[in-house]
């Protein structure tokens, strides 16, 4: 009988993803990325976003400073990976598996699964391009070209 591993997450990495998830979130929305609008969205302090900021700035996952804050390309890549992740999810509690979505083990599954996973899951919903919430899924490169 073979060993069962146990993994333990970073939490550091998750709390980066989820302030790029915020930020690329707020962006598709069409709205100003400001540090009041990723708090409300994270419920958390101001000086805390302030603080998250300077940390994504330097490891070029932001662009932060007086104009504002934006995602760089690879900020981007990441927000827009975690989106796909938490929307496949909810397309499988509500669609396949018939269960009432529940944010929470979605905001805990979306850190683990790694691409193969999620283009695996993506193929098998048959590329769904909008979550239950109406909200478009980011496209995969497992999705046909339209």
């Amino acid at each position: 009988m073979s060993e069962e591993a146990l993994f333990v997450g970073t939490a550091e990495s998750e709390h980066i993803e989820m302030y790029l998830k915020a930020i690329w979130h707020i962006m598709e929305r069409g709205d100003d990325v400001r540090i009041s609008a990723i708090a409300k969205m994270l419920n958390i302090r101001q000086p805390s976003v302030v603080q998250m900021l300077k940390k994504l700035n330097t490891k070029n996952l932001v662009s932060y400073n007086k104009a504002g804050v934006k995602l760089t390309d690879e900020g981007k890549a990441i927000g827009a990976s975690m989106m796909r992740n938490s929307r496949l999810l909810e397309v499988l509690m509500d669609t396949a598996l018939k269960v009432e979505i529940d944010e929470e083990m979605v905001c805990g599954i979306e850190h683990h699964m790694k691409k193969q996973f999620t283009d695996a899951l993506c193929t098998m919903l048959n590329h769904p391009r909008k979550c239950p919430h109406d909200n478009k899924i980011p496209i995969g490169e497992c999705c046909p070209k339209i």
